[in-house]
């Protein structure tokens, strides 16, 4: 799909996203969105480990400007036409890019985004979908949508307010501010911070690390940690008791 500025590549239990329009920093289309949603639907059942990252010194520099407005070169309806639709419609066209960007949080799978250079817009969120970040120290990150007069609508969010908390989201939003990734470390945005050489290394290390333990104990660990803040103490001791025993009850089939 090189075409659509986008490659994909599955081999055994590692699929592989690389954003692939380095001319332009790598920015998004909805035609990339839309391929993305079709590879995360399509993905073997074999696959643990998602790599996504960006061909380039850039990880994604967001929405192409040229699809804003008016006519473009891209074959593609610019953005602001969409408002013109009807609110079924567009609300269904919306939630179709939205797909391209949460199926990287599915339980099944650990995500990893490799971010060096910038992580603009729609690169942020991207980043933001995926379960880890490593980034170089060139790393950039900014949520630029509300200086254009939009808001951020691909899932990134949820996923920034739970890993730095409502004022800081809210201030990096509105604001529309770089995040170096030094800060992005601090604020635990970045989970590791390797130059850029040690960059592929350093996700194999980290892959190889998550395909160790057994798929069934990784795909339950995620969906109680993804659940966690939205249930009661209470109610998590309830969800690990039932995640334990559908383990439990995996492995003594298993053996059997």
């Amino acid at each position: 799909m090189t075409d659509l500025g986008v490659r994909f590549s599955v081999d055994g239990p590692v699929a592989r996203v690389v954003l692939d329009r380095p001319e332009v920093r790598n920015a998004q289309t909805p035609a990339m969105w839309s391929a993305l949603a079709d590879f995360g639907t399509a993905l073997p059942p074999e696959v643990r480990v998602v790599v996504v990252s960006g061909e380039g010194q850039s990880f994604s520099a967001g929405l192409d400007r040229r699809l804003i407005m008016g006519d473009n070169d891209l074959g593609q309806e610019p953005l602001l036409s969409l408002g013109a639709k009807p609110a079924d419609e567009l609300d269904e066209l919306i939630s179709h890019f939205q797909d391209g960007f949460s199926w990287l949080r599915k339980p099944e799978i650990v995500s990893i985004a490799a971010v060096q250079g910038h992580a603009v817009g729609a690169g942020f969120q991207l980043a933001l979908a995926c379960d880890l970040r490593v980034v170089t120290p060139d790393a950039r990150f900014s949520m630029r949508e509300p200086a254009l007069g939009l808001v951020p609508d691909l899932g990134g969010t949820k996923p920034l307010v739970e890993l730095i908390g409502y004022a800081r989201a809210l201030e990096i939003c509105t604001t529309s501010r770089w995040v170096e990734a030094g800060e992005a470390k601090e604020l635990g945005l970045a989970n590791i911070v390797v130059p850029a050489d040690e960059l592929a290394a350093t996700v194999k290390d980290l892959t190889d690390a998550l395909l160790t333990p057994l798929p069934g104990a990784i795909r339950e660990t995620k969906a109680l940690l993804l659940g966690a803040a939205d249930r009661s103490y209470g109610d998590q001791l309830q969800a690990e008791r039932a995640a334990q025993a559908r383990r439990l009850k995996e492995l003594i089939a298993a053996l059997g």
